[in-house]
């Protein structure tokens, strides 16, 4: 698939907005903006946005509805295929942060008619820089857990405190109470790694970097988030607004996409609320020995189950009973929207728990990286939304799927108000509604003034 023409691929009239959307090469960070992205374009009449992406993620999501103001330009495949499926976590950062940034800035000088604004990921930290050396306004995107700023910000008390750099094995129960908008949390929920390594600067420079941004936009819902939130606002001079959750809300609201899909075929044939879904995510992965440990388990417990298992799909699909089904891929907003589904194995990727959040299911926490770990301690601890998963995992599944169960019924009711508070955020008046209109209002009187 080929990407517009540059020079076409924006049709703004003169004096309109012209967005140009960086988002990290991710498919948790592409979708998360895309959705945004749509969200604009329906509220802004006069609006047209430029999406860049790699050549390879244009094939794999340029045939994908978007509005007609929405369209896509391409950079070339700077990053290796195998990075981007993700193999070899730290080279493929450091091609994000080296390599994407020249192609892009050449792209954004053929852009025509001249973008008004570039809406980035916050870890793309040249994206910052290339907007003030054009004159343009850029917005940082950040489609994470609005502690991941805060603890990122003031990095420098885990130094000050002797936390940092540490080893793990020997201080990770250790727990840290001085982080602004942070409960005290065990050290190792709060850091992927005690060491200093150059991906773990370039990500406290990215952050660094997005303070010289014109706006931050924070993908979460503020209600459920507002210490975090208030924390970062408070150490910004410029404007932060709370937008999330960042999910495809006409796409759930479209009967017509996906229903000859096979995967929801079998949840129209399942009881309400019987079926266990299953995603670990779309970039790290754990190990093929514990897969197998789970569909042992799965089999064992005898629950009904949907499991996005990607290339493992096939393999695992003789090792789990036929209590379930086993696919590569699938719509999860509409799966976790269904009524059939009662539960969430995730593995705590923000956009996965907003999604969860928006839907009212409660999760089975199972952290792997990055900042996961803290953000199942926010559906644990914080919001009782969910268990983590331990050693029995046979029983704990056998008991977070009885509905009958006291505890499993209260979780269930947790997540139904929570839900309700995600749903009061995006509606008329709501957080949400209203930091989304204060941005377009914002961005829009920038460009009128320019």
């Amino acid at each position: 698939m080929e990407a517009p023409s540059p020079s076409t691929s924006a049709t703004a009239a003169a004096g309109s907005l012209h967005v140009v959307a960086i988002p990290h090469p991710g498919r948790g960070h592409i979708n998360s903006m895309m959705n945004f992205c749509k969200v604009l374009s329906s509220r802004v009449p006069d609006i047209t946005i430029t999406f860049i992406v790699t050549e390879e993620w244009l094939g794999f999501i340029g045939s994908e509805p978007k509005p007609a103001n929405i369209s896509f330009a391409a950079i070339p495949n700077v990053i290796p295929s195998e990075l981007v499926r993700g193999q070899h976590y730290s080279e493929f950062a450091d091609a994000v942060f080296t390599k994407m940034g020249d192609p892009c800035e050449e792209l954004l000088d053929r852009l025509r008619p001249a973008p008004t604004l570039i809406l980035a990921d916050t870890m793309l930290k040249w994206a910052v820089r290339a907007g003030s050396r054009r004159n343009i306004p850029v917005a940082s995107f950040w489609p994470m857990a609005a502690w991941g700023f805060s603890l990122s910000s003031h990095f420098h008390l885990l130094e000050r405190n002797g936390h940092f750099p540490v080893d793990l094995t020997e201080k990770g129960d250790e727990r840290v109470d001085y982080i602004p908008g942070l409960p005290s949390t065990r050290l190792a929920d709060l850091l992927h790694s005690g060491r200093n390594t150059p991906l773990q600067q370039d990500f406290l420079d990215a952050i660094k970097t997005a303070r010289e941004a014109k706006y931050l936009l924070l993908v979460t819902v503020y209600e459920v988030d507002y210490l975090a939130v208030d924390a970062v606002k408070a150490s910004l001079s410029f404007p932060v607004y709370t937008v999330g959750p960042a999910i495809p809300l006409s796409r759930l609201a479209d009967d017509s996409c996906l229903n000859d899909a096979d995967y929801l075929k079998w949840l129209d044939c399942q009881p309400s609320n019987s079926v266990l879904y299953i995603s670990l995510g779309s970039f790290l992965s754990i190990s093929s020995s514990k897969m197998d440990e789970i569909a042992g388990c799965l089999r064992d417990s005898s629950v009904r189950f949907m499991w996005v298992a990607r290339e493992e799909a096939a393999r695992l699909r003789e090792l789990c009973g036929d209590r379930g089904i086993i696919v590569p891929w699938c719509d999860q907003s509409r799966v976790l929207s269904h009524s059939s589904v009662g539960g969430f194995w995730t593995h705590c990727g923000w956009n996965s728990i907003l999604e969860a959040v928006f839907a009212g299911v409660p999760m089975l926490a199972y952290p792997i990286a990055m900042d996961q770990g803290r953000n199942a301690l926010m559906v644990v601890e914080d919001w009782k939304v969910g268990w983590r998963v331990d050693t029995d995992i046979t029983g704990l599944m056998r008991k977070f799927m009885d509905l009958e169960d006291d505890e499993s019924r209260e979780i269930r009711r947790q997540a139904k108000h929570l839900q309700e508070v995600c749903q009061q955020a995006i509606g008329k008046d709501g957080s949400t509604e209203t930091n989304i209109n204060s941005f377009i209002r914002d961005i829009s009187h920038c460009n009128d003034s320019s």
